[in-house]
C-alpha cells in the first residue's frame, strides 16, 4: 500500500474577536490506498475543521497535508480544485443534492464537468448500484432522506475518486437506513478500491473502519487500528 493522505504537525487557529481560537493542534495521521479510516470525538473537537483541511477546502497554519503525492501547501486554490475534481469524492450530512436536478443529471454533474462521454450511460449504471434505477427522473424534493444520500454516494463515486470524504454521512438519518448507507458506502468503496474517510461521532461506525482517530479539544486523543 502507499499513502494517499499524510497529515503531519497539523495546527488550525482561527481568529475569534481579538483571541485566537485553536481548533487543531498537532494532528498527524496517514491513510493508506483503499483504506477505511474514520475521525471521531464529541461536536467542537475539530472533525470537520480537519476534513476540509485534508480535502484541501481551507489552508493550514502550520504542519502539512500531502493528498494523492501533493503537499497541498504547494497549491495555490485552482491547483487544490483541480486535485479534487480530479481524486476526490464527497458526500455531506445535508446531502447537498441540486434541486432543480434530477437524481440522473445529480449523479452526472462531476462527469459532465470532465466532458465524459456516455455520462448518462455512467449515470444510470451508478444509480442501479445503489438501487435508485427506477428513481432517476426524480427531484430531490420528491425523494426520501435514504434515497437522496444513495443519490449522493452514487455522485461521490461517479468520478471514480482515489479517496472519499465522508462528513456525517447517515447523521440526518433514522437508524435503520443508516445502517443500510453504511453497508453501501463500504461496499462501493471496497469495488472501487477507493480510500474512505469518514467523519462521525457514530462508534459504531467508526469500529467498522480500519482504523480511526479521537479528537477532543483539537487534539488526537487516541487512535485505533
Amino acid at each position: 500500500m502507499s499513502k494517499i493522505l499524510k497529515v503531519q504537525n497539523l495546527h488550525k487557529t482561527y481568529r475569534s474577536g481579538e483571541h485566537d481560537l485553536n481548533v487543531l493542534n498537532d494532528v498527524s495521521f496517514e491513510v493508506e490506498r483503499g483504506e477505511t479510516f474514520a475521525i471521531v470525538g464529541p461536536s467542537g473537537s475539530g472533525k470537520t475543521t480537519l476534513l476540509g483541511l485534508c480535502a484541501g477546502l481551507d489552508i493550514t497554519n502550520e504542519g502539512d497535508i500531502w493528498l494523492c503525492g501533493k503537499n497541498l501547501a504547494d497549491l495555490d486554490e485552482d491547483g487544490r480544485a483541480r486535485l479534487r475534481n480530479e481524486n476526490v469524492g464527497f458526500v455531506f450530512q445535508d446531502f447537498q443534492l441540486l434541486p432543480t436536478l434530477t437524481a440522473l443529471e445529480n449523479v452526472i454533474v462531476p462527469l459532465e464537468l470532465r466532458s465524459i462521454k456516455k455520462a448518462a450511460e455512467q449515470g444510470k449504471e451508478l444509480l442501479a448500484k445503489v438501487g435508485l434505477e427506477d428513481r432517476a427522473g426524480h427531484y430531490p424534493s420528491q425523494l426520501s432522506g435514504g434515497e437522496q444520500q444513495r443519490v449522493a454516494l452514487a455522485r461521490a463515486f461517479a468520478n471514480k475518486p482515489s479517496i472519499l470524504f465522508a462528513d456525517e454521512p447517515t447523521g440526518n438519518l433514522d437508524d435503520e437506513t443508516g445502517t443500510k448507507i453504511e453497508k453501501l458506502l463500504f461496499e462501493l468503496n471496497k469495488e472501487q478500491g477507493t480510500a474512505l474517510v469518514i467523519v462521525t461521532h457514530d462508534l459504531e461506525l467508526a469500529q467498522k473502519t480500519d482504523k480511526s482517530i479521537r479528537l477532543r479539544s483539537g487534539k488526537i486523543e487516541e487512535s485505533y487500528s
